[in-house]
């Protein structure tokens, strides 16, 4: 008799999946090492005693998702240094002028920020400009 258990299991829910120590990356990829942890059970659990699975391939399988997950990470850890990198360059923009591209904002530029977008300038009227192609600065 031969079962199943991916097939059988259900997806992990937000509540089964640990929050707590998942990062954004992860919750993107739907599975954290409790979700990981808890379908490996479920496989073990619904095996076939005459033929059961290799210990060798669970070890497989948990390196190849912790590969993964580290892979996650340096992403995340490159995302960041890049942020903190054109932080660094757009410091040199504060007061100087910058003119939207479309030409429709333009003034002094006040503060620079990081928001989801990229970089964002924000001119002494309080109007924002987001960095980007076509922005002229003098």
């Amino acid at each position: 008799m031969s079962v199943s258990a991916i097939s059988n299991a259900p997806p992990p829910k937000a509540s089964d999946t640990g929050a707590a120590g998942m990062t954004q990356a992860s919750a993107k990829a739907g599975m954290d090492y409790d979700a990981f942890l808890k379908l490996l059970v479920a496989e073990m659990n619904n095996q076939d005693p005459l033929n059961p699975t290799d210990s060798t391939e669970y070890v497989a399988q948990f390196a190849s998702f912790s590969t993964v997950e580290q892979s996650i990470q340096t992403n995340k850890r490159l995302d960041t240094m890049m942020a903190v990198s054109a932080l660094t360059q757009a410091d040199a923009l504060i007061g100087r002028t910058m003119t939207s591209s479309d030409g429709s904002v333009s003034g002094e530029v006040s503060s620079i920020r990081a928001v989801d977008g990229g970089i964002q300038a924000t001119l002494t009227s309080g109007k924002t400009i987001m960095l980007g192609g076509g922005v002229a600065v003098s």
